[in-house]
């Protein structure tokens, strides 16, 4: 079985699982149309299980198919004759005055041999007409970099290095275990990378002003660091004409693109074992869109790049707030993309966002702005106080979550947010003892689509608990997601 016929029965089967999902969708609707209720009571609260959406491909070799292990090995032997035979790079012509200089020396040189000849006895010129053994590159005084690596990795397998194999199954995977290919896009990889020198690209400074365009924050649910690359930043002129105005400043734009890549690979395991490959998501929200002629060219050019030399270091491509000409956009580079490329895309519209992420990303390291739990500098929630619980409310109902508060003076904190909002909510302190008084901490208020999370304190001053009262109005089911957590006031000072 090829991997082309595999990434096709892949697509199948996610295209199967949303047909599932929407079958299910609308025979709820229909149930509750007809007042018909499911026998599974979703109102009670669960832990919100890993998602197996997907997985990376192994990169043990003991799990690879017999035609893979095969390709694999042949790159190995390939690989190890281009490095041992000094021909993974191409060959540096002299420029011109070094060339002439060159000629000159070899001119003279050849003089000077015929001057000697001349001179020599006859005797001594007998006993070297015997033929020289043709001494091999080391003999001949050639230097053999035998530690040639790639991201850390060296590439000569005689190394035993573990992460040589994840390496290679990269760029066969990237062109479908055909070794020439796969071998031919290595080589041109490496020169690229010291043509531009890339190796050493995490030492540049290139430029502060780009850290909010795209940055690495947290990990999703196979571990795979998280990428953001925000496009409505550039809605800023300002920073427009400072990053694309000449091009001299979209060349360095590309050069920081690159570096941040290499920054996220620094996060990766590079062994069987670990996690090879990133997450990327793209924003577009407020993105200038096709109107930037700069913007289009400079993310071209960076798209092929990093297709070409990084292949298979993008586990998925996830693009939110999608606008209408994202699809001018995907059609205008389609043709730059592998089948394999595209398969990885994921698209959602503002409305699915966060449900689209949550597929990938655990709630609680989803930022904040996109529906999950994760702020800047927040250290209220750590470890296991991370956990997320879920909640199911059936249309047309209200649900309660209860937050215990049974020790005096501590301090609740709670998050809580809504897939697609649209409800009506409250929060209120409900004390043990019947005879005082209940406490409103958020009078009933409706909440529309684009709320972010909500975050609150209660400190009580008696025993009771905090009630989350959420009344779903809608037709449609909704899920809410909430932890809490109870502190105790440091009382030492």
């Amino acid at each position: 079985m090829t991997v082309e016929v595999k990434v096709e029965e892949t697509q199948m089967a996610e295209a199967v699982v949303a047909q599932e999902d929407t079958k299910k969708d609308v025979e709820e609707t229909q149930n509750v149309a007809r007042g018909e209720e499911k026998v599974v009571d979703d109102s009670k609260p669960k832990i919100v299980e890993k998602s197996a959406s997907y997985k990376e491909e192994s990169n043990f070799f003991s799990d690879l198919k017999e035609f893979e292990r095969k390709a694999l090995n042949e790159l190995k032997s390939k690989l190890e004759e281009a490095i041992l035979g000094n021909n993974l790079f191409k060959k540096e012509e002299p420029k011109k005055n070094e060339k002439q200089s060159s000629e000159n020396v070899e001119k003279e040189k050849e003089e000077e041999k015929e001057k000697v000849e001349s001179e020599t006895p006859i005797e001594e010129e007998a006993s070297k007409t015997e033929p020289e053994e043709e001494k091999k590159p080391e003999e001949k005084g050639t230097e053999i970099d035998r530690d040639i690596s790639l991201w850390g990795v060296p590439l000569l397998s005689s190394k035993c290095a573990e992460g040589t194999d994840v390496v290679l199954l990269k760029f066969l995977r990237a062109r479908e275990f055909k070794v020439n290919e796969a071998f031919e896009m290595l080589r041109k990889t490496m020169q690229w990378r010291k043509d531009f020198n890339i190796d050493s690209i995490l030492d540049e400074n290139l430029g502060a002003d780009l850290s909010s365009v795209a940055y690495m924050n947290g990990v999703d649910r196979e571990g795979h660091p998280v990428c953001y690359n925000i496009y409505g930043v550039f809605e800023n002129e300002e920073l427009y004409q400072k990053t694309f105005g000449t091009e001299e400043k979209r060349e360095q734009f590309l050069r920081w693109r690159f570096q941040l890549m290499e920054k996220g690979i620094q996060k990766l395991d590079l062994r069987p074992s670990g996690v090879s490959s990133l997450l990327q998501i793209n924003d577009l929200k407020n993105s200038p869109g096709l109107s930037k002629k700069e913007l289009r060219i400079s993310m071209k050019q960076a798209v092929s790049a990093l297709q070409d030399n990084y292949p298979e270091f993008v586990a998925r491509n996830v693009f939110i707030n999608v606008p209408f000409w994202y699809y001018a956009l995907n059609a205008l580079l389609s043709p730059f993309l592998t089948q394999r490329t595209k398969s990885k895309f994921v698209v959602a519209h503002p409305a699915k966002v966060t449900e689209t992420l949550l597929k990938y990303i655990p709630a609680e390291e989803v930022p904040v702005q996109y529906g999950g739990f994760k702020r800047e500098n927040d250290f209220e929630f750590t470890g296991e106080d991370c956990a997320v619980s879920e909640l199911t409310i059936k249309a047309g109902s209200t649900e309660t979550i209860e937050i215990p508060a049974d020790e005096v003076g501590s301090t609740l904190v709670w998050d809580l947010t809504v897939l697609g909002w649209e409800v009506n909510y409250k929060e209120e302190f409900v004390p043990k003892d019947e005879g005082s008084y209940t406490i409103i901490v958020q009078k009933t208020k409706k909440i529309g689509a684009q709320e972010e999370p909500i975050r609150n304190t209660f400190k009580n001053n008696e025993p009771g608990k905090v009630i989350l009262t959420i009344g779903n109005a809608s037709s449609k089911k909704k899920r809410v997601l909430y932890r809490y957590k109870a502190k105790k006031e440091d009382s030492s000072f």
